[in-house]
């Protein structure tokens, strides 16, 4: 059955190389790591966009459980749905979080806000140095993050569940007969623009 729209497919995947890219570039000090991170950026406001009006199992209420179907879950008393499972869930929100984070210190520390009125009240050597600090820890924390993924991924091929092979093709074989809501392509494309012309506007902010 169909459980991932392209829309989120796409995501997930430029969101990896973008990462793989924003690391390299980040800890040799070379490349495109702002421009990456540009980048990035906009991505992670469209998903936030998209799991708020997107296809049912890429929307936030879908996949975020309470912390009781949590541990049903981990103790494997939770019926299988289509999309992410509870814990799985909540890791997808702690890393599109985490990103956001991430990209938002690294605006600032790259002076994106310096031209923003009154910042330098706000944004003075002990803030920007916290702000510096937490991109820093962010840089290391993440990767452990997208380690354990990889680990939870590699589980669940030992137990046949391809969740990579999902991700590409959008279909679940486990779950047939279960319907999914799938939302049109050009809804993505809709909040894609907001998106856009957010970080457009941030960059406009900057060079005045």
């Amino acid at each position: 059955m169909k459980v991932w729209d392209l829309p989120t497919r796409i995501y997930h995947w430029l969101q990896a190389i973008l990462f793989i890219g924003l690391l390299a570039s980040g800890f040799s000090n070379n490349g495109p790591h702002i421009y990456l991170g540009l980048i990035l950026f906009t991505l992670v406001i469209w998903r936030l966009g998209w799991g708020v009006i997107g296809s049912e199992t890429s929307r936030f209420r879908q996949f975020l459980r309470s912390p009781k179907q949590v541990i049903l879950y981990l103790r494997g008393k939770f019926p299988a749905r289509p999309g992410h499972n509870p814990a799985g869930g909540w890791m997808v929100m702690l890393m599109i979080s985490m990103l956001l984070l991430q990209c938002v210190s690294g605006l600032i520390i790259a002076g994106f806000f310096d031209t923003v009125p009154l910042i330098e009240s706000l944004l003075d050597d002990p803030v920007f140095d916290a702000i510096f600090a937490i991109h820093l820890v962010l840089a290391r924390l993440l990767p452990v993050l997208i380690a354990i993924h990889l680990l939870a991924i590699l589980v669940y091929k030992l137990c046949s569940k391809p969740l990579v092979w999902a991700m590409v093709s959008g279909v679940q074989n486990q779950l047939a007969g279960q319907d999914v809501e799938m939302a049109q392509n050009s809804r993505a494309l809709l909040v894609l623009v907001p998106s856009v012309l957010v970080t457009i506007a941030i960059i406009a902010v900057s060079l005045m």
